[in-house]
């Protein structure tokens, strides 16, 4: 038994179905939660944008507050440093004289650079560092192939895994944390990282509130209190309201929320009244989620590339800093990319169909490098996810995982499709 571990919190921010925290108190006497602002994580990247908006980092800091309050009410508590997460996660182990550092593994480049970096670190002052695989619906090493093997088309992926792998049940939250004595947490102000408090549009099409307690609440609500799930299959590309999708995403990207705590309700749900076609469709979409994870695992930092996990390197778009300026700014004289883009920049959210109108009319239309599109959606979403914001724009673009090629998207038809009223382009443009 160790006398003393670190359990580094970063985007698996809960208590339920962690098994990084449930690892760390059987093997340890105590444990020490800690949560590091990633000094990278608030610099200008490489296209010119935050790494972290505003709208996120309120977002985290209500997460952290709630996760706080959950770990002091089983005995513990949350301390928070900011820097470079392989010096401060190194300086508390030092500290405490951990000999064990529990972190959830991470698969994006950086991420997993930093991780590898604190691992030597730690290894000079004899203290482990161990990763647990918390983010997926279905587990790494429950998959029918290997990381390596598996399929570029997600279809073939889907059928497979359906057909040979189960989903592991959840870990439950534990009854009670042993920790040193933890000061009051000290959160830092949006100032400190470099940000300004901005107010969310009074038009969003919902208040997105952080932390595992609110994520639980809108499982709650859109299963069993209003039953959406029901229709969500029909529902599921509209655009204006709190209630035409789940809204998950945003507790899932920090890790408020597990998917498989979503997959347990929604059996819970399906027991209740009954499965159809849009109750699939929800785990159709976390195994899209999960896809993207284990692409971002399979081709690391291809996905950061013009030219993406494609070899083909001829049809470069070029950057036009005036297209793109026009295009965040809802300027481009389309309304439907127009309204979509307001939306975001005003709120930090936008819809699943508005996400693939925009990325192709950036990339098809507009020909510009579609990797500033996504860097931009990296500062200004809530719900950013490193793995599904890259897969998503890389497949938008045509050098993901999309077996037909560009996926052009014909505006005009799609505002006529999903916007037949124009209810959403005048909610956004008058």
């Amino acid at each position: 038994m160790i006398k003393t571990s670190i359990v580094w919190f970063s985007s698996d921010l809960r208590l339920h179905d962690n098994e990084t925290l449930v690892r760390a108190i059987e093997q340890s006497q105590e444990i020490v939660p800690v949560y590091c602002f990633d000094e990278a994580h608030f610099n200008l990247s490489e296209f010119g944008f935050k790494r972290t908006g505003c709208f996120r980092a309120q977002f985290i800091l209500e997460a952290l507050q709630n996760l706080d309050n959950s770990l002091r009410a089983k005995g513990s508590g949350l301390i928070i440093v900011i820097g470079k997460p392989e010096e401060e996660i190194f300086k508390l182990a030092q500290v405490y004289n951990a000999k064990k550092v529990f972190a959830k593994r991470e698969v994006a480049h950086e991420e997993k650079v930093t991780q590898e970096l604190l691992e030597k670190k730690l290894w000079k002052v004899h203290c482990e560092f161990e990763t647990f695989s918390t983010s997926t619906l279905y587990h790494a090493l429950d998959l029918p192939f290997s990381i390596k093997d598996i399929p570029d088309v997600f279809t073939t992926f889907r059928k497979k895994v359906e057909q040979e792998s189960s989903i592991r049940p959840i870990f439950e939250k534990p009854l009670f944390i042993k920790s040193p004595a933890i000061s009051a947490l000290k959160l830092p102000l949006l100032e400190q990282l470099g940000l300004q408090k901005v107010l969310i549009d009074k038009r969003a099409a919902i208040k997105f509130r952080g932390g595992e307690t609110e994520g639980i609440k809108r499982i709650q609500t859109y299963f069993f209190d209003t039953k959406n799930i029901f229709n969500y299959k029909e529902t599921r590309n509209g655009l204006v309201g709190e209630n035409y999708s789940t809204k998950f995403s945003a507790w899932l990207a920090l890790g408020c929320l597990s998917p498989r705590e979503i997959y347990r309700q929604l059996k819970e749900y399906e027991s209740l009244y009954s499965a159809n076609e849009s109750t699939y469709w929800l785990k159709f979409e976390l195994l899209w989620r999960d896809y993207f994870r284990f692409m971002m695992k399979k081709y690391n930092y291809k996905y950061f590339l013009q030219h993406g996990i494609q070899t083909k390197k001829d049809t470069l778009n070029e950057h036009n800093q005036e297209l793109l300026q026009q295009w965040i700014d809802g300027r481009t004289g389309v309304e439907f990319v127009d309204a979509n883009m307001l939306e975001l920049k005003l709120t930090g959210f936008m819809s699943n169909r508005g996400r693939q109108n925009v990325a192709s009319y950036l990339c098809n239309d507009l020909k510009l490098d579609w990797r500033y599109g996504a860097a931009y959606f990296e500062q200004q979403l809530i719900d950013y996810d490193v793995c599904s914001n890259w897969g998503n724009w890389a497949y938008l673009a045509g050098v993901g995982n999309d077996p037909r090629g560009n996926r052009y998207f014909n505006i005009e038809k799609q505002a006529n499709d999903y916007d037949k009223n124009k209810t959403f382009r005048n909610l956004w443009l008058k």
